[in-house]
């Protein structure tokens, strides 16, 4: 049986030779099937982009540039191939759209019998071997002539926005004179000065509800990664040393990881910790430290995480609404200070000046905001 099968599918290929090419390439095409898969996966999503790409590419190599840094950049995208990384990129993302044509229903049959979607995988793995290597200098470049442009057009938005000084301080220096944060407009900024560094290793702030804790710390923060990202800051004056930022602002809890508020927040303390152990000096702006926890258990843990942080070389500031926590001044003597926010109660309503001043806070204003907002407390 099997033997007369053989016969009549022999005499069947020789009667019918497409059927014997159909079957052919069904066989191939099945045999090329994984590799091609992984191929056209790949580049399936972000095909959709790369004529976006090309055409930025494009656009920056017909520039000219004359400061050193962008002539650089302006060079990687004409090293490696012969061909210019817009060229290259455009005909990759030409690639990707042929794959899409298997998708016209008058095509599709065409396709199946060139072996359209094998043959396009095999034309990408061949721009793969003399572009691959460079792809991610491309990328990488055209990152970096976006963030430059993006920082200069807040320079060029904000003329009275200043460069800051850099210093090579042991220890680790920040000194800011009229600070204030960079997405604020003028007229709504209060300016503060902010100094650490030297023995003043630990600010720590006091202050009620909406008095302006957090704001402060952001202020720090992003005027930081504006100052060595090579921008203006906001401050009529800043002083400033290499240092590694490690922030804990607005820490969230996790239902998907199974994660507390707490425990995100200490985890994330550990990660500025071991942050002290690089070969700059830690800036840590930690937001109501330690707030998910009873007030007995914040006290002794902050104490001895802020002493960590000193003793490893780090400077930095703490908000806190536990006032317990204002006593950790007390056990770093010359090294740690107390400042704070206030606001007044006129007729009812809150008041709110947003300027540092020294010393601890006197009062809260939680049961008036609680009042403010119809509670009867």
């Amino acid at each position: 049986m099997v033997i007369f099968f053989a016969l009549y599918m022999a005499g069947a290929f020789t009667r019918t030779p497409f059927i014997t090419v159909l079957l052919l390439e069904m066989g191939y095409a099945l045999f090329l099937n994984a590799q091609t898969s992984r191929v056209t996966h790949a580049v399936d999503s972000p095909s959709h982009d790369l004529l976006l790409l090309a055409q930025l590419l494009q656009r920056l190599e017909s520039e000219t540039f004359r400061a050193p840094l962008l002539q650089q950049l302006h060079a990687r995208l004409k090293a490696g191939t012969q061909q210019s990384a817009s060229a290259q990129i455009a005909r990759l993302g030409r690639l990707g759209e042929r794959l899409d044509w298997t998708e016209n229903k008058v095509f599709a049959p065409v396709a199946f019998a060139l072996l359209w979607t094998a043959q396009v995988a095999m034309a990408i793995e061949r721009w793969r071997g003399v572009s691959g290597p460079d792809i991610r200098q491309w990328i990488d470049t055209a990152g970096e002539f976006e963030a430059l442009c993006s920082l200069g057009s807040y320079s060029y938005e904000h003329p009275a926005d200043v460069f800051p000084e850099f210093v090579n301080i042991p220890g680790g220096w920040f000194e800011a004179e009229g600070l204030a944060h960079p997405l604020m407009g003028e007229a709504h900024s209060i300016r503060n000065d902010v100094q650490l560094g030297g023995e003043t290793r630990l600010w720590i702030v006091s202050g009620s509800n909406m008095s302006g804790k957090s704001t402060l710390l952001r202020t720090i923060g992003i005027n930081t990664v504006l100052a060595w990202a090579g921008a203006p800051v906001r401050a009529t004056r800043l002083k400033i040393s290499p240092l590694s930022l490690g922030v804990s602002i607005r820490v969230l809890d996790s239902l998907q990881d199974g994660r507390s508020r707490f425990y995100a927040e200490i985890t994330r303390l550990r990660e500025i910790i071991a942050l002290t152990s690089g070969p700059r000096p830690v800036l840590f702006l930690l937001d109501e430290l330690l707030s998910g926890t009873n007030s007995h258990d914040r006290q002794i843990g902050a104490a001895a995480i802020v002493q960590a942080l000193i003793d490893h070389g780090a400077l930095g500031l703490i908000t806190t609404h536990d006032l317990a926590l204002a006593h950790i001044a007390d056990a770093l003597p010359g090294r740690a200070i107390n400042v704070h926010f206030a606001d007044t109660l006129q007729n009812g309503e809150l008041h709110f000046d947003y300027r540092l001043q020294p010393g601890v806070v006197e009062r809260s204003n939680a049961l008036d905001l609680m009042r403010s907002v119809g509670l009867e407390v």
